[in-house]
């Protein structure tokens, strides 16, 4: 029972991070054109409106479009901009105020109340008439997100405290999160083109609440009253000065900068240097989909038979991404464009797949086995290169150039990667260290112990 339980929660927590993503990505290629609508630019919000792809005009609508419009200094073009941004930049604030949450009132009740703001956001997204109203669902996004996607992997961590299942649990919840982001921009696309602008949200928002109903009915917020006895976690502020969960947090936000830098850019560079078509931009990133869940499952695969070596396997993902980045200035066409794009993904998804884990391992060895807040640091990681990719990518393009950007990052990964060696002797510590096995050793000494070792003899 325990085990069917923790398996239903992880496609509860899937899905929701399923939709996160996706409705993160599925305004990329509606706002474009709908906020030309709004303000008479040439657009019509309706399913039958041309479009370019970045929302200037003319052409027909990629389904695929870039994730950003270019940064070519119109109003419009910041607009755009700073909405897609407003997101990241309110998880990063809430998540330190969300993570020490979860530490204190559990993991159900603040993964239910994402699901909950993330509904009232999507539902304000199909309805929404004007800029202040988009800008309000993208933020109201984000206060969702930062306790959804935190609560979520954080009870994760929690239902599968042994390894490898910790591993593979979680590098199932980063595939749903790459399927999201990759198959947003189509469904939206189609969804529009054909049924209007609220459909795609509309049918986003009936999943979302769906899956809100099939938590309560498997974990209903404080019904198993076991919150009580649960251990005081570490303050989230002690977690962020120590240096091995620092390392790791260092890690997770420098592998995510080329990727949160390059969508906002990459589709201009394309059309300027070799004349892309609006279908080449639209397609760049899917390909980049499969390397990823082959670098998730190289690496639950390479955890479950060398486990002391996961800092390598994080290091070797940054290296991997570093080369790539620096690969992408070279290409001359289409087809060499994918291949580096592919290479900073498969790195991307050794990196997080590798260091996820890691993070509630040193929370097990190093502080209390209660993980709201060192996942609210690892969200906090990806944030601030999300929050700044919309905004500083263009600039750093225009000041210094494109190739210059993308070396800059290819270094950065580089240079980053010895650093995890760092992680070398912490990965080689001995489970039995943990506090949560010292307490399976010692025998249950209050409620929440006791309802703990019947799950994992369950």
């Amino acid at each position: 029972e325990a085990r069917r339980q923790r398996r239903l929660l992880l496609m509860v927590v899937c899905v929701a991070l399923l939709l996160d993503n996706m409705l993160y990505m599925v305004i990329v290629p509606i706002i474009p054109d709908y906020i030309a609508a709004m303000r008479g630019g040439g657009g019509t919000a309706g399913p039958s409106a041309p479009a370019g792809g970045n929302g200037s005009g003319g052409g027909n609508r990629s389904l695929l479009p870039a994730r950003y419009p270019p940064t070519s200094g119109s109003n419009e073009d910041v607009q755009i901009g700073v909405l897609f941004a407003s997101k990241a930049m309110l998880q990063l604030l809430v998540n330190p105020l969300s993570g020490t949450l979860i530490d204190r009132v559990g993991y159900e009740a603040p993964l239910l109340a994402g699901l909950a703001v993330l509904f009232l956001s999507t539902a304000t997204f199909a309805f929404a008439e004007n800029y202040a109203t988009l800008f309000a669902a993208r933020s109201l996004q984000g206060l969702g997100s930062a306790f959804a996607d935190t609560a979520g992997i954080a009870l994760i961590a929690d239902r599968y405290a042994e390894e490898p299942a910790r591993s593979r649990a979680l590098g199932t919840a980063l595939a749903c999160i790459s399927f999201g982001s990759l198959a947003a921009p189509p469904f939206g696309g189609v969804l529009y083109e054909f049924a209007g602008k609220r459909v795609p949200f509309l049918v986003l928002a009936c999943v979302c609440l769906l899956d809100g109903l099939m938590l309560l009915v498997l974990a209903p917020p404080g019904g198993t009253g076991a919150r009580a006895n649960m251990p005081v976690g570490t303050p989230i502020h002690r977690l962020m000065i120590d240096p091995y969960i620092a390392v790791v947090a260092g890690a997770l936000a420098t592998c995510n900068i080329p990727l949160a830098f390059l969508e906002p850019t990459i589709a201009n560079w394309m059309k300027d240097s070799m004349g892309a078509s609006e279908w080449e931009v639209g397609l760049t990133w899917l390909p980049a989909f499969f390397p990823h869940v082959l670098g998730v499952y190289v690496t639950v695969q390479l955890a479950a038979a060398y486990p002391h070596l996961q800092w390598f396997y994080g290091a070797l993902g940054m290296a991997i991404i570093g080369a790539s980045s620096c690969l992408v200035p070279a290409c001359r066409n289409f087809g060499q464009v994918i291949i580096p794009l592919c290479g900073i993904c498969f790195g991307i998804a050794l990196v997080d797949t590798a260091l996820l884990p890691t993070l509630a391992f040193l929370v097990d060895v190093r502080h209390v086995s209660v993980y709201g807040s060192v996942y609210a640091i690892a969200d906090i990681s990806y944030c601030v290169a999300y929050a700044l990719g919309p905004i500083v990518a263009g600039q750093i393009v225009h000041t210094m150039g494109f190739a210059q950007l993308n070396l800059g990052m290819g270094l950065a990964n580089v240079l980053y990667a010895p650093v995890l060696l760092f992680l070398k002797n912490v990965c080689q510590m001995k489970p039995s260290h943990s506090e949560r096995n010292i307490l399976l050793e010692e025998g249950p000494k209050g409620l929440y112990d006791t309802i703990k070792m019947e799950e994992r003899k369950g």
